[in-house]
Formats: C-alpha cells, structure tokens, sequence
C-alpha cells in the first residue's frame, strides 16, 4: 500500500495533470490498478485479484442464479449464461442482457455479478449475463456471436425462463457496450428478437480512434489510447489492417453504421475524462438524428473506470440514473403492452 505522503503525492499530479478530475475520485485513485494491455496475461491477472475483492462480501440474498448452456451460432461452442432472477418472482419478468466489458481481452461474466444482484434487487427484472469467448484468442466475430446467440436464446426460451420477450434490454459497459451495441444493430437487421431498450454505458464504439478525446487522452487513468489501440487490435485479428480498413463490420464497430434508425429507445453514459468519451457522444447524437429516443450523460469529473469507486457521489449518481433509465424503458412497455 503506498504511504500517506506517496498517496497525496499522487493525488496532486493527477488534479494537476487533469484538473477537472473530481476531487472524491483523485482521492482515491491509487485504489485502482494499472492494466497493461501490451501484457494480456498480466492483465488479466491484475483483473482477476481485483474481482476477488470486489465479489468477497458479495450476498446472493433474496437471489437466484444459475448457468445456462446455450448453442452458439453455427458451430460456435456453447456460450454460458450467468441468469439472475428475484426469489419468487412472478413472471414474466422484463431482463436486460447484459455483456462485461474488459477491452475485448480481459473480464469474466462474474465480474458483473454486483450489477447484476442491483437490479435484481433495485428493479426486480431478471438478468443474463453472457460469459463471451475473449481475443485475441477469439477475435470478431466470436464474441459478437456469442453475445448474439444469447440473445436469441432468452428470447426464444422466454415462457421456460419466466421472462417477457417482448421486455428484453441490452447493455453493457466499456467493450460490453460496444457489443451491446452491435448485438442490437445485428438484431434489428436480423429481424429476429425486437430489443425494447438498450443500455451502453462508457461503450468502445470505434476502431478509427480519430476523435479529440481518444487522441488527447494518451495517460487517462484505467484507460487511454494506447490501450485502445491493442485493444481494436486484438479484437478485430491478424487481417485488421488498420483504421483505414475498409472491411470492418459495423457490428465490431457500430460507429461505422451509417443507418441507426430502427433502434430502440436508449441510454448513454460517458466519462469526461475517457478516451472513448466523443465517439459515445457522437453516437448518441447520431441515434437522435435518426429518430431513436436517447438519454445521454456525460459525467464531469469522472474516468473510464471511475465507477469502481463506488462510494463516490458521482459514481452513485451514475448508477442510480441508469437503473432508472432501464426501469422507466421496460416498465414503461408493461403499461401500453
């Protein structure tokens, strides 16, 4: 642990490097780890002994959960869900499909379980968290299909699971955001499952990495661009040829979608100090354009990430909001249904 003097040292250059950070959050930052992406083990190794403080005191009261086996597309394996419900609850109940973030690389659907156990406990909707294949091991479409076959799946076993199928979100936060994104894009042109609301939260939409955010942000805590670059990278595999390449599907990378009518009604949340804060922006500006119904915020202060510190007032303010968001855009439909 760093001392005192270690402690506020760190704090000043952090408020003097970025000196809009909220004051609550530069307090706290040395709580945070350092994730390297040029190291994927090792990242993944830091994240891991972050999870395990973060679900140490975590109560499954008033919870069930179990894991589903689902058939992935085609041939892909089975993809496994993590599936929340309210004890005795009575259905059908609205669910959000959610998906971790994790820089495409990194994070488990059990790093979700404290969101997850929120809303079931805050809205009493049901929950699916999706356990997708990771890159670079599994670049697009892999995890994409994974996110996808999920979706088809609750919507399909939706009597069996005691849910609405006409009452299904889907969200996500950082890289989950970004396939939470492409998953419902994939959704309205398949035609298959109608997605009543969806939730991006902080979501990694654009491999180009052009905007002021992304090229000014280079030392932002938890996330910068040269993250986000191996992060596209490893993501989109040995045939991405670089921003400039012509071929990227709009599904790995929704910001390149030239049509986003058609969507559902959603909400949008970014960071003032994220790289990915201008493409989150200009897509939710984009959506407006195209008719879709969207709630965005852009939080002062904050970082990508910053929501780990959960006890800070902006962190609260955060997630409360888009938990309200996510009740008024499902309980809604309950009351015109």
């Amino acid at each position: 642990m760093p001392s005192d003097v270690e402690h506020t040292a760190v704090q000043d250059e952090r408020m003097t490097a970025f000196p809009t950070l909220d004051p609550e959050l530069a307090a706290a930052i040395t709580m945070l780890p350092s994730v390297d992406f040029a190291d994927i083990p090792s990242a993944r190794a830091t994240f891991d002994v972050l999870l395990e403080s973060f679900l140490a005191d975590l109560s499954f009261d008033g919870v069930n959960l179990r894991e589903l086996a689902v058939p992935g597309l085609g041939d892909d394996p089975d993809v496994t869900i993590r599936f929340f419900t309210p004890e005795n609850a009575v259905g059908p109940l609205p669910v959000l499909l959610w998906i971790h973030g994790g820089g495409f690389a990194i994070g488990t659907a059990q790093s979700s379980d404290p969101y997850c156990v929120d809303v079931i406990r805050e809205l009493g909707f049901a929950v699916a968290s999706v356990e997708y294949r990771l890159a670079p091991e599994t670049p697009f479409p892999g995890p994409l299909h994974d996110c996808y076959a999920a979706l088809l799946f609750i919507h399909a076993h939706a009597d069996e699971l005691g849910i609405d199928p006409n009452r299904i979100a889907v969200g996500g936060q950082s890289a989950g955001g970004g396939l939470a994104a492409g998953t419902v894009l994939k959704a309205r042109d398949e035609g298959v499952v109608p997605v009543a609301f969806q939730l991006l939260e902080i979501p990694e939409l654009d491999d180009r990495l052009t905007t002021t955010s992304m090229t000014e942000f280079v030392d932002t805590p938890m996330w910068h661009r040269p993250n986000a670059i191996l992060s596209w990278q490893y993501y989109l595999g040995d045939s991405y040829t670089g921003p400039s390449d012509p071929g990227v599907s709009i599904y790995a990378a929704p910001s390149r979608a030239t049509d986003l009518s058609g969507l559902p009604p959603t909400y949008l949340c970014t960071m003032e100090l994220d790289p990915l804060r201008d493409e989150g922006i200009d897509y939710a500006l984009r959506l407006l354009q195209a008719g879709v119904s969207v709630e965005l915020h852009s939080y002062p202060g904050t970082f990508h990430g910053s929501a780990l510190l959960a006890t800070a007032e902006v962190s609260q303010r955060g997630h409360a909001e888009a938990l309200d968001s996510l009740r008024r855009g499902l309980r809604t439909l309950a009351s015109t249904s």
